[in-house]
Parts: structure tokens; C-alpha cells; sequence
């Protein structure tokens, strides 16, 4: 079984020592014991894969905590690949409510650039910030 010391076991997981060590304060990987005889910690391939499988998740989209129960499916020998796909499932319908208000902010702040004259002085005057001022209780002092 390999050891890894936390700087050879970010490289192999892909991630920085940094995110090990908020992982390990987060609770999501156990920090190695410090060895009696001196020496640095190492980290085992099943925490480094533990590592790997975060970043993963939260490349999908899923928090740390989302992450954590993902963990916990994972390890359950009982768990549900049902349970699994409604997670999945949650998250893409989280995904699919933020494209559409993207979508939504970039249409408007589209309308808004494209009324903008590009021209003159801004105070007072332009557009965009005129449309910014919706209810015109902004003031200059």
C-alpha cells in the first residue's frame, strides 16, 4: 500500500495542500497521525481517492456537504442507488434554476448596454446608471 505525505498526495489527488488541509478542518479527511518516531504524515491511495471524490463532486456542482452525505452513500453497503440519483437529481434541477436566472440577468443587463450612448458625461445622464437608480433615491453629494 503506497504513503503519501500531504504534498505528494495533493499532487496525486489534483488538488492543492491547502484544500487537504480545509478538507481535514471540514471534517471530510482524517488528518494521519503524527508518526511516534518522528517523520512526516502520510496519507493512505483511500484517502487520497477520498480526495479525489470531493473534488469531483464539487467539480459537478455539489458543496462540501453535499459532498459529505455523497461520502456517506458511498460507504453504506445498505445505500440505494435510487438515493444516490435524487441527489444527482436535486443538484440539476439547482443547476437548471441558476442557468435560468443567468440567462435572465444577461438579457437585461444586455437591454441595458445596448441602450447606452457611449457618449457624454455619466452623471445624471447615463443609462446605465440611471437604470441602476430604479427608484431615484440615490443622490450625489
Amino acid at each position: 500500500m503506497t504513503n503519501f505525505t500531504i504534498g505528494c498526495a495533493a499532487k496525486e489527488a489534483g488538488v492543492s495542500v491547502e484544500t487537504i488541509r480545509f478538507y481535514e478542518r471540514k471534517g471530510l479527511v482524517q488528518q494521519p497521525r503524527k508518526p511516534r518516531n518522528g517523520g512526516y504524515r502520510t496519507y493512505t491511495e483511500f484517502e487520497v481517492n477520498r480526495i479525489r471524490f470531493i473534488r469531483s463532486a464539487q467539480k459537478l456542482g455539489f458543496s462540501l456537504h453535499e459532498a459529505e452525505e455523497l461520502l456517506l452513500l458511498e460507504s453504506d453497503t445498505r445505500a440505494k442507488c435510487r438515493d444516490v440519483h435524487a441527489k444527482a437529481m436535486h443538484k440539476l434541477e439547482d443547476v437548471e434554476q441558476k442557468i435560468a436566472q443567468l440567462k435572465a440577468v444577461r438579457s437585461a443587463l444586455k437591454t441595458v448596454v445596448d441602450s447606452c450612448p457611449k457618449k457624454g458625461f455619466a452623471a445624471g445622464r447615463c443609462s446605465i446608471l440611471q437604470a441602476l437608480n430604479v427608484n431615484g433615491k440615490f443622490s450625489r453629494r
